[in-house]
């Protein structure tokens, strides 16, 4: 969200021209990360708002595949997958679950992930109603352009970083977007509204202010929720650090065993849904992972009542041979690890609230296209203008600059403070500015509390990993370039805002941690 730029009368020389917003470095930020960033952003985003409604379209288009005529008798989804054993023996599968648990006459999926197919069958006769390779749908397609690019191994990673380019963007915006007379109402107003009777230019800048506003508080939870998605393991090991639990449980926690004994035999998948049910009578039964050999365990996904739309997600891991539950993540995962389980992706594409949140995640997947045309048609003149062997008003640095030089320039253990300090005041609007974006994201549906506290929590953990990354570049500084005084001060700068930063949101983040009892 760019200022116009301001007319100064000092001296004239050749070179870039910065507009005054431009040369701090929010500024700078918002404009390369834009420049950078904004064209994957597009596709993520729009394939992003697809995905808000991936099961009405993959059902739309395949209906032969989810949906078949109601019968007599519809056979649960333990006892459907013994009868497809018989049937069709020749048939491998891995996972089955209910493509739509509401409706009665939809058909169960079986997944085989060995040779990435999947077929479908009808809950009331157990015949076959089709099959086909798991990444051929057209929503599986959209899906992997969302998730990497269709750019093998590296491709999940640049996705991952370009959200997080995203909320960079989403919070340099809002400072840019802040008047300098934030005193007066007028001012305020001007951000706040498009004005219609001014030019094409001034129209578009207003539709850039506006646009980036006002979507902000979905954005930044797509954003975060996006970037988690993408470096899961980072986000589960440092949801259970929090609650004092190592990050080596988690690998226990996932990689439980089913002991065998000579002779043993496996249990069916209806007595484990038995031993499913008595254990969590309320819950429904959604899926269930089938043990690949003799080692694993059997996986059931259950579903409970809870505050979200979706999501509210049980796992249980069973043993196959003596049906001892070895994993519920009711009592076993803390509960901000239930926040991963049943929240995340429920945020992420909007369904946690409804249809009102879906269609604020559409809108919001939308955003970063209309951002980048409207902050293209404001950065294109003004880079042909820099580019130009023209003269350009240098502007006078003001009384603040002046300062600010001098506290570059003068002793480090001033510096440092000084960044500190502002560092502080960043993290305090970070951390609002976080709560009331999730706040207002589940506003429209009535949902306020979860996503609130879900997006301080892991624009936490965000805010933890960045601290370590700039404690190893302090480290090296002092080490490796300090004593041939070629230390960099930015690194100082870098480390004292994220000290800052890391000081404010690490007491918020652990007392949500261990206060927030059943609230995810």
């Amino acid at each position: 969200m760019y200022k116009p730029p301001e007319k100064n009368n000092s001296k004239s020389r050749k070179g870039l021209r910065w507009a005054l917003h431009q040369k701090r470095w929010f500024g700078k930020w918002h404009l390369y990360l834009g420049i950078i960033a904004g064209a994957i952003l597009c596709i993520v985003g729009l394939t992003g708002s697809i995905l808000v409604f991936q099961d009405e379209i993959d059902v739309a288009l395949n209906k032969n595949l989810f949906e078949s005529l109601k019968g007599q008798k519809r056979y649960s989804i333990d006892e459907v997958i013994p009868v497809v054993q018989q049937k069709y023996p020749g048939r491998k599968f891995d996972y089955v679950f209910q493509t739509d648990e509401e409706n009665p006459n939809a058909t169960y999926r079986f997944y085989n992930f060995t040779t990435e197919e999947e077929f479908f069958v009808n809950p009331y006769t157990a015949e076959l109603c089709g099959k086909r390779l798991i990444n051929s749908s057209f929503i599986r397609i959209v899906m992997n352009i969302h998730r990497t690019m269709l750019i093998p191994a590296a491709g999940r990673y640049i996705v991952g970083l370009a959200t997080l380019g995203m909320l960079i963007l989403t919070i340099s915006g809002l400072r840019l977007w802040v008047p300098q007379q934030y005193k007066k109402w007028k001012q305020w107003r001007s951000v706040l509204t498009v004005n219609f009777k001014a030019g094409f230019k001034r129209q578009n800048y207003d539709w850039h202010n506006v646009l980036g506003f006002y979507s902000a508080p979905v954005i930044i939870l797509l954003s975060i929720t996006g970037f988690a998605i993408t470096f899961s393991t980072v986000f589960i090991a440092f949801l259970f650090m929090l609650t004092g639990q190592s990050p080596q449980s988690v690998a226990g926690i996932f990689g439980q065993k089913s002991v065998y004994t000579e002779g043993a035999k496996s249990l069916s998948a209806t007595a484990v849904a038995k031993i499913a049910s008595a254990e969590l009578p309320e819950a429904q039964l959604l899926g269930i992972a089938v043990p690949a050999d003799s080692s694993m365990v059997y996986r059931l996904d259950l579903k409970s009542d809870g505050p979200a739309r979706s999501g509210n997600r049980i796992m249980l891991m069973v043993d196959q041979y003596t049906g001892k539950i070895v994993l519920n993540s009711e009592t076993d995962f803390p509960d901000i690890g239930n926040s991963y389980l049943s929240w995340l992706t429920p945020i992420h594409y909007g369904t946690f609230g409804g249809m009102p949140t879906r269609i604020l995640a559409l809108l919001g997947g939308l955003m970063p296209l209309l951002l980048y045309i409207t902050g293209f048609i404001i950065w294109w003149p003004r880079y042909k203008k820099q580019t130009a062997k023209a003269t350009y008003v240098a502007p006078k640095p003001n009384r603040a600059e002046q300062q600010l030089n001098a506290i570059r320039e003068g002793k480090l253990s001033r510096y440092f403070g000084f960044y500190f300090k502002k560092g502080i005041r960043y993290a305090l609007l970070l951390l609002v500015a976080a709560f009331v974006a999730g706040a207002l994201y589940g506003l429209i549906s009535g949902i306020i509390i979860q996503p609130a506290l879900f997006a301080v929590l892991y624009t936490g953990i965000c805010i933890i990993v960045n601290f370590i990354i700039a404690l190893l570049v302090f480290i090296v500084n002092l080490l490796f370039f300090a004593p041939f005084k070629r230390s960099k001060r930015n690194t100082f700068k870098y480390f004292s805002l994220s000290l800052a930063f890391v000081l404010v949101f690490l007491p918020v983040i652990i007392a949500v941690a261990k206060l927030s009892r059943n609230v995810f």
